[in-house]
């Protein structure tokens, strides 16, 4: 391996020659307590920055192993690093100075929830720290100005490394506090498997946000309160007794008048799969890791879906078992996300009346006696509901401010005033007695066909420049092709879909053989992703910018490839 100095020597001897004399310095160097690597080097200072990266040996970084030696206390113990090397980096970022992006030193800016990132790992074996960041080698014009690229790697890098990737940089007491949040977070999540509970809201948390485009928490918001017949107590390993609302297995309704935070708490409950860091207010909104939001698509593409359950006889004869179509309704797309969260795992589906289509959820009875039901194809939810949580163990938490229908099957109403809960069970079903519903007994469904067999695409095998872009967390792009992500409500971070992207491209290479399913091969990948993470799917270097994804999110996103996934 190549010494500090041999790169110092390295970048005096190209300066002021032209930009492609960077190429050079790719390779490893031993610095001082770390490795620094070139990964890549940018064709000019006007493309993406550089990649690097940094490898701090365990016994060098001195990490305690009782702050990693489970999967999501290393998870937060990663995430606190990264804050800490972002926060580092952005005091240096640009203080060398150039043309183009020159100067730059880039790095993952996490949100507030607390997610497996690609830019800060931590060995689970031996403690080494790898840190995957980005830096605008420097220039003027497209002529080499190594003097400034000095400053960042000697001056500025080492420092931000120092601060940031070595225990001995730490108060101890704050790293302790981070690992326990996460291990009584993974706790709770373990209760409510115990407790036959989907979810879990903390008395005191706060759900509002600071705005629609920030997810900080609202200042002066009503702080969250469990009402006393649905409260349960948690004794958390560290923080001790906590107590809460416990949302139980079965169907759920949430109602309430408008801006009173029904969708508030919906929507803290989608982002509950995921962990939160501490002063967020949700950091014990937790709800089971499976959970899916489901919603109205009108325009996905829906590729060969047993929608049976909720869609049959369709006039045009068109096949209900194995439903395609380029363009779907708003019924035909919610039945299809139904069907696929089913198939994707999910125990608990979360519904917004507002992002429903409504004659997929309710058909009232003044409908059902003007329209027989049958010259109507579409088998409603609420008519599904309660066989999917009595027989499929599928629980279903639903928000409705407009139709009382949900009330007869309810098993839990919970009515949101002034942000403020009240359980009104007892009071919902008395009511509902006096307006009875017209139900059609129906015969549990089969359960859907998911035999669905990936095509072999040898065009995208032999394609050795496949070309792949994200845009923001709304879609992801393929050597053009677009796959549309903006209604999958639960991906809050565009590295979800920069791993996504990989994981799509690894799929198509790699798994499908034109035997194996679609299912088989998702169950397969994220097999391995368990077990080696990042290097599952990314052949070769492994970028600085990817987030592992739920198991749900994949089945999501390739549900949602047109020409990029053929099935038959």
């Amino acid at each position: 391996m190549k010494t500090a100095q041999d790169l110092r020597n390295l970048l005096r001897q190209i300066d002021h020659k032209g930009y492609p004399a960077y190429k050079d310095t790719k390779g490893k160097y031993q610095f001082e307590g770390y490795v620094f690597s070139i990964d890549h080097v940018q064709g000019d200072p006007f493309a993406a920055p550089s990649k690097v990266s940094i490898l701090v040996a365990g016994k060098q970084a001195g990490f305690d192993v009782s702050l990693y030696d489970q999967k999501w206390k290393r998870i937060a113990l990663q995430d606190h690093l990264l804050r800490t090397m972002a926060k580092s980096i952005r005091d240096y970022s640009f203080k060398a100075k150039g043309s183009g992006k020159s100067g730059l030193m880039g790095i993952s800016q996490p949100g507030q929830e607390v997610l497996n990132r690609s830019a800060c790992v931590i060995d689970r074996g031996t403690g080494d720290v790898t840190v995957r960041m980005e830096i605008g080698f420097p220039a003027n014009g497209r002529t080499i100005n190594a003097r400034e690229l000095e400053k960042i790697v000697f001056d500025f890098l080492p420092q931000c490394v120092r601060q940031s990737l070595y225990q001995k940089s730490y108060n101890m007491a704050v790293l302790k506090r981070t690992v326990e949040l996460a291990e009584d977070q993974h706790y709770v999540r373990e209760q409510l498997k115990e407790r036959g509970l989907v979810a879990f809201v903390a008395n005191g948390a706060i759900l509002p946000r600071k705005s629609g485009v920030s997810s900080l928490p609202m200042k002066e918001a009503v702080p969250f309160r469990s009402p006393a017949s649905l409260e349960v107590t948690m004794e958390l390993p560290h923080r001790g007794a906590l107590k809460g609302m416990g949302i139980r297995k079965g169907i759920t309704l949430i109602v309430g008048g408008g801006y009173h935070g029904k969708s508030t708490l919906l929507k803290a409950l989608e982002l509950g799969v995921y962990d939160h860091i501490a002063g967020d207010g949700r950091e014990f909104v937790i709800t089971e890791d499976s959970a899916v939001k489901l919603r109205a698509e009108d325009g996905r593409c829906i590729q060969k879906v047993d929608i049976s359950m909720f869609i049959r006889n369709l006039p045009n004869g068109k096949d209900t078992v194995a439903f395609y179509t380029e363009d779907a309704s708003g019924s035909t797309s919610q039945a299809a996300n139904t069907i696929e969260a089913m198939e994707a795992g999910a125990q608990t589906l979360l519904i917004d009346e507002d992002t429903s289509a409504t004659n997929f959820m309710i058909r009232d009875e003044l409908m059902q006696r003007v329209v027989n039901r049958d010259v109507e194809p579409i088998i409603p939810f609420i008519d599904r509901v309660c066989e999917l949580s009595e027989q499929r163990g599928i629980s279903t938490i639903l928000v409705a401010g407009s139709s009382g229908s949900y009330f007869h099957k309810a098993d839990s109403i919970i009515q949101m005033n002034r942000y403020e809960p009240m359980d009104i069970t007892e009071l919902a079903k008395k009511e509902a007695e006096q307006f009875p519903i017209v139900s059609e007994k129906l015969k549990a469904a089969p359960d859907p066909v998911v035999i669905r067999v990936v095509k072999k695409d040898m065009a995208f095998i032999k394609d050795d420049r496949i070309k792949i872009k994200t845009m923001g967390t709304e879609s992801i792009s393929i050597n053009k092709e677009m796959v549309d992500l903006r209604l999958v409500e639960q991906l809050v971070d565009h590295e979800q879909l920069e791993a996504l992207a990989q994981i799509l491209k690894y799929m198509k290479l790699h798994y499908y053989d034109g035997r194996r399913t679609l299912g088989q091969a998702v169950e397969l990948i994220y097999e391995k992703i368990n077990e080696k993470e990042f290097a599952a799917f990314c052949d070769g270097m492994i970028g600085g910018n990817m987030v592992i994804p739920r198991k749900q999110e994949i089945y999501e996103t390739l549900n949602r490839c047109r020409k990029l996934l053929a099935v038959e």
